[in-house]
Formats: structure tokens, sequence, C-alpha cells
């Protein structure tokens, strides 16, 4: 079918075609709307007017197309809805895409307003909008910017939790105790097996590697205290601080973060009550009870993986268990629970953190569980080197 051909469709309840595309002249085209127009009577003849459109235009030479004129005459129609109207909308805005003409002509005035309400129509069609590409002095800028104002946003979090801490002392019964007791559970007992596992393949990983160095020099056997001295001092601590903030820190952030999205902390602050010590406290105090039994739990796990381990290259259970009284003592591991507590503090701390500062949107819940855990890990590091700078200073 060519584009002069006369395109239609019947009405269902009457004879007179309801669309019909002529062609006036190369230049100038023509579709008459007649009776009802409406989504039933469209149905077939929107995509057939919309493909003769095109065709036409595409004939048109480029130098000329802004000669080109389409006019829409709506003189016979009795009766128009919403449907028609968006007809009418998406054959003009296809002229007007190209840069052709387009004119309405016979529009009875009671749809006129229904046709103002979508005026003008680059509204419906905006153009994307092409983001200027940043410099990097810019992009410096703004990257600087974000990081003073999340220092700032976290100094200012450390002080209200820090008070409402002391607070929670003062007043042990005002603390909502049932919400740390299930933040206990959820980020302590849960996470038992997960703990349990990484523990033990970490004793094993940790003194076969160690014995494969000793081995030649001769000191086999003094592997098994040096890795328990390792594990009760550093790698228990940071192996659970890291399991508990890729678990415990992510989801305080994603429950807190949906509090925040639904609006439930605006309105707890409406209610006159604090957040911090509402959602906070519980959580916090749960990862100062959890993070040290965690620790003493994948502690006494990793060292007897390595009891274990030694085993193979012939050292007793006894002589491990001697050498270990011998290379550690109260101090090493009060040592690893204070820096777990330290670690139990900040895990949930960033988490509640970054839960409260969740934006709005469909992914807003993801990106501040994921900020929560990548802010736990470099906070868990930045701790433990402020530690290890501290125990180098003092021997403790």
């Amino acid at each position: 079918m060519s584009v002069s051909d006369t395109i239609s469709a019947v009405n269902p309840s009457a004879s007179a075609p309801v669309a019909v595309w002529s062609l006036i002249d190369a230049s100038n085209a023509k579709v008459s709307l007649n009776g009802k127009v409406n989504i039933y009577t469209l149905g077939g003849i929107w995509t057939q007017i919309r493909n003769a459109q095109d065709a036409w235009l595409a004939q048109i030479p480029q130098g000329k197309i802004q000669s080109a004129s389409l006019t829409f005459d709506a003189s016979q129609v009795s009766s128009l809805d919403g449907a028609g109207i968006a007809f009418l909308i998406g054959v003009e805005e296809a002229q007007q895409k190209v840069g052709a003409k387009f004119s309405l002509i016979g529009l009875d005035s009671r749809y006129e307003p229904m046709l103002r309400e979508f005026d003008p129509i680059t509204n419906l069609f905006p153009t994307p909008a092409v983001k200027p590409k940043r410099s990097f002095v810019v992009s410096t800028g703004m990257a600087a910017q974000n990081l003073i104002d999340d220092t700032r946003g976290l100094i200012t979090f450390t002080g209200h939790l820090a008070a409402d801490l002391f607070w929670s002392i003062r007043h042990i019964k005002q603390v909502r105790w049932g919400d740390f007791v299930n933040a206990a559970v959820e980020a302590g007992i849960a996470a038992l097996p997960i703990v349990g596992l990484v523990a033990f393949l970490i004793g094993v990983i940790l003194s076969f590697q160690a014995a494969i160095g000793m081995k030649q020099f001769g000191a086999t056997t003094f592997v098994g205290p040096l890795a328990a001295l390792g594990i009760v001092r550093e790698m228990g601590p940071l192996i659970t601080a890291i399991l508990l903030a890729g678990r415990s820190s992510a989801a305080f952030a994603a429950e807190i973060g949906t509090m925040t999205v639904n609006n439930e902390v605006d309105a707890l602050v409406t209610g006159g009550l604090s957040p911090i010590r509402f959602l906070v406290v519980p959580r916090v105090l749960a990862g100062i009870l959890v993070a040290p039994i965690l620790t003493l739990f994948a502690d006494i796990v990793s060292i007897i993986a390595s009891m274990f381990t030694m085993l193979i290259y012939g050292i007793p259970f006894i002589n491990f268990y001697n050498g270990m009284l011998n290379a550690v003592d109260v101090e090493d591991i009060c040592s690893g629970l204070i820096k777990a507590t330290l670690f139990g503090i900040v895990i949930s701390a960033m988490g509640c953190l970054r839960g409260m500062q969740t934006g709005t949107g469909a992914a807003a819940v993801g990106i501040s569980a994921t900020r929560a855990v990548v802010s736990s890990i470099v906070m868990i590091v930045l701790v433990d080197g402020i530690f290890a700078f501290i125990s180098y200073k003092t021997g403790f």
C-alpha cells in the first residue's frame, strides 16, 4: 500500500469511517476524523495512520521537510475521548520531531480544555538531557566536599551516640532491652556457624603456611605458639569483625534504612523520641556484647584447628598446649577482647549511621547496606592500626 491510498477503519456502530488518511500532494497530507473516536474505534487504525505518516515523511527530501504540512481535520467528530487525544498528540509529535508542520482544524471547543492539558507537547516527549562532563578539578572538589560532609556527619553522630550511651547507663530501665536481645541473638547466636567455619579454616591455613617456612629451619615446634599468639591478638578479632561487618552491619543499615524510607524515623522525631536512643543504642549495646563473645569463640575454634593441623607435623597436643601457655598469657587475650569490643562498637554504629542516612528511591536501602559494609571495614582497619600503635608504645 502506498501513502496515497486511503486508510480507514469502520466504526462497529456506524458505517462511516472513523479515520481517513489522504495525500493532497507531495508536501501536504490530511487526516480526517469522523464519528465516535475512542479507544475501540482507533484500535485498528492508529498504527496504520502512523505508518502512512512515517512513509510519507520519509519520501520528502531533507531540504524540503520544513515545508511538509499535515492537517488534522476534526470537524466531523461527534465524540472524542482520551484515546483520541493521545492519537492526535502522537501524530503531532511525529511531525514536530522531523521539523514538519502540523495544523488542527474543526475541533469542538468542548475538547480544547482536554487538549490544553498536554500543551506544550514537548513536555510529554522531553529530549534526553546530556549531562556535561565534569573536569578533574570539579570532580576532585566534589569528592573532597563529600568527604568533609561525611566526616562532619560521623563526628556529630559519634557525639550523639556517646551522650546517649552515657544516658543508657544512668537510665538502664528506659533502654529498649527487647530490641537489644533481638539484635544480640541475630548478630551473635545466628552468626556462630559462619564464624566457627571461617575460624576453623583460618586456624588450619595459618598453621600450614607457618609450618612450611618454619620447617626449613627446624623450628616446627614454634608454629603452635606463634599461631595461637597471632590468633588471640589479631586474627580472631579481625576475622570476627569482618564477618560482623558483612553480616550484622549490613542488616542494621537495611533495617533502619527501610524505616527511614518509610518515614518511620521522622515519625519518631515528630513524636518527641530520639532515634538514636530508640534505634541505635540497643544495637550498639548488642554489638558491644556479642563481638567479644564471638571473638573468644573464634579464638578457641582456630586454636583447636591449629592443634589438629600440627598433628600432621608430628607435634602432639601436649606439646602444642605447653608451648601455647608459654607464648600466650592473659594480657594477650584481654588485648584481643578489648580490640573486639571496639570493633563491635564501630560495626554496629556504622551500620546504624548509614541506615539513618538512607536517601529515597528503590536502590536507597541497598546503597546504604553497601556503604555500611565498606565504612565498617575501613573503620576496622583504622581502629586496628591505632590499637597496634598503642600496643607498640605501651607493650599491651
